[in-house]
């Protein structure tokens, strides 16, 4: 398994994946201590700013961001971009010129620049720009509505999304399917197999896709 570092551990998927990553030390890069890190890990704790030249120093084998929000919690559409694309960029960035050849990124389903949806929009414009900066492989992660226990304030809506799941969920077939709803769990045991996996170009990855790479 290649060095990892990942950005925004303290998020459902992130804490998820430092778990599925198990006795196998990664590096942890965030704005406060990532609470209960087990002392094999690697923290790092930094304002934002300062990220892309810690991520060039580290020179990681795979980066891996978990990065996100919501416009709700971060306060406006401004705010929502400066973190989902702009500091996202910041760490790829960081992460190429230190020549960093992987990298994996947890996106949306339904992420595409031309979207009426400014969350969306900015999903795929965030993608685009992911892909020119030519990693050599690229790992562009979509779940539907992610289900289990995130930090934070409870997210309404999220919560009776998740509550009408198993229903709407079983009204998605064929193409709809990549819309089912996915635990966190199961994206962050599919990025821990990425991380070992070779080859190059860029691979988008949807929810059969991630469920099968988590099996």
């Amino acid at each position: 398994m290649p060095d990892a570092l990942i950005v925004g551990a303290t998020g459902m998927i992130g804490r998820a994946v430092i778990e599925h990553f198990g006795a196998i030390s990664v590096a942890v890069l965030a704005r406060r201590a990532v609470e209960g890190l087990a002392p094999h890990h690697k923290q790092i704790v930094a304002s934002s700013e300062r990220w892309a030249g810690i991520i060039a120093a580290e020179k990681p084998a795979v980066l891996i961001s978990c990065l996100g929000t919501t416009i709700r919690l971060a306060g406006s559409q401004a705010a929502f971009r400066a973190v989902d694309h702009d500091l996202v960029l910041s760490a790829a960035r960081g992460a190429k010129s230190g020549g960093t050849p992987h990298m994996i990124a947890v996106s949306s389903v339904g992420a595409a620049a031309k979207s009426g949806n400014f969350y969306l929009r900015t999903k795929g414009e965030t993608e685009d720009d992911l892909r020119a900066l030519g990693f050599r492989r690229l790992d562009l992660i979509r779940p539907g509505l992610l289900r289990g226990d995130r930090p934070g304030p409870q997210r309404l809506g999220e919560g009776l999304a998740t509550i009408a799941a198993p229903l709407t969920d079983a009204l998605l077939h064929g193409g709809f399917r990549r819309y089912r709803s996915i635990s966190g769990e199961t994206v962050a045991a599919a990025i821990v197999r990425l991380a070992g996996q070779g080859g190059s170009g860029v691979h988008i990855h949807e929810n059969d896709a991630i469920r099968a790479l988590a099996d």
